[in-house]
């Protein structure tokens, strides 16, 4: 393969769409949940992902996972994690079952503001979608995103 290889070109073009279409939507999302929340992308991305920590086995997430859950470093995880604390969204508290463990709880403030958000998310998501499905380069990939199916949230 050399550098003008159509296959490389292609994946570069993909890449380069999807980079694109993130950006869109992670901007359009941002501007919302700031605008009407004072909160970022990444820390609504917290509160939901703490959010969903249940009190059965594994439940609770180590900060590694936490990290892994919202795209960021341990400790860029962690500086977002004392930030939402220091706004009483969050609290840690020491593992029961391994003193050395460190967990994170979303506080009624925060379940609060996080339910308040959620249709503003929601929202600005679908916009951004459909902005973007507009787009002829973008159009594929907006399909392929509303074609992902998960399992439902654990309540």
């Amino acid at each position: 393969m050399t550098a003008t290889d159509p296959a490389l070109t292609a994946l570069a073009n993909g890449w380069a769409a999807l980079s694109l279409l993130h950006g869109k939507i992670e901007a359009h999302t941002e501007r919302a949940l700031q605008s009407k929340h004072d909160l970022s992308v990444r820390e609504y991305s917290l509160l939901d992902v703490l959010s969903r920590q249940h009190d059965g086995v594994g439940g609770h997430l180590q900060m590694k996972q936490v990290a892994d859950a919202v795209v960021l470093s341990q400790s860029a995880t962690t500086r977002l994690v004392t930030r939402l604390e220091d706004r009483n969204l969050l609290s840690r508290y020491l593992c029961p079952t391994d003193r050395r463990g460190i967990y994170t709880n979303v506080t009624e403030a925060g379940l609060k503001l996080l339910e308040e958000a959620r249709p503003t998310n929601d929202a600005a998501l679908r916009e951004a979608l459909d902005e973007a499905a507009k787009n002829p380069e973008l159009s594929s990939l907006v399909e392929a995103v509303e074609a992902v199916t998960v399992p439902p949230r654990r309540q």
